[in-house]
């Protein structure tokens, strides 16, 4: 499918990597996937992401604060997951997925 599927397939099996890949274009990739967490109060914590350090962690209470449980059950229903067991999956394996779209520590243009 895209790109992410090839990065994280083989670490979270096809189904995950797509749906994250899903996640992430719902909001505008990765730069809105940074700004939404920005404006949430996690800016350190998505930087550690982009940038070449260990990657700080993510609540799966963070993930539903920051892109709301509604868009979390919406695309949790298409995943045939519940809310919560997508928030723990994105909680897990969001902080990889933004560091491998960032190679370099660079966030890519809005159309990656």
């Amino acid at each position: 499918m895209g790109l992410l599927d090839g990065l994280l397939g083989g670490a979270v099996g096809a189904e995950m990597a797509t749906v994250v890949n899903s996640f992430i274009q719902q909001h505008g990739g990765v730069q809105g996937v940074v700004a939404q967490l920005e404006k949430q109060g996690l800016g350190a914590t998505v930087h550690s992401w982009v940038g070449s350090g260990p990657n700080q962690p993510i609540s799966p209470d963070q993930v539903h604060s920051a892109f709301g449980s509604g868009m979390i059950a919406q695309l949790a229903a298409k995943a045939g997951m519940n809310p919560q067991e997508l928030a723990q999956k994105l909680s897990q394996v969001l902080p990889t997925a933004i560091d491998r779209l960032t190679p370099e520590g660079k966030i890519p243009p809005k159309s990656a």
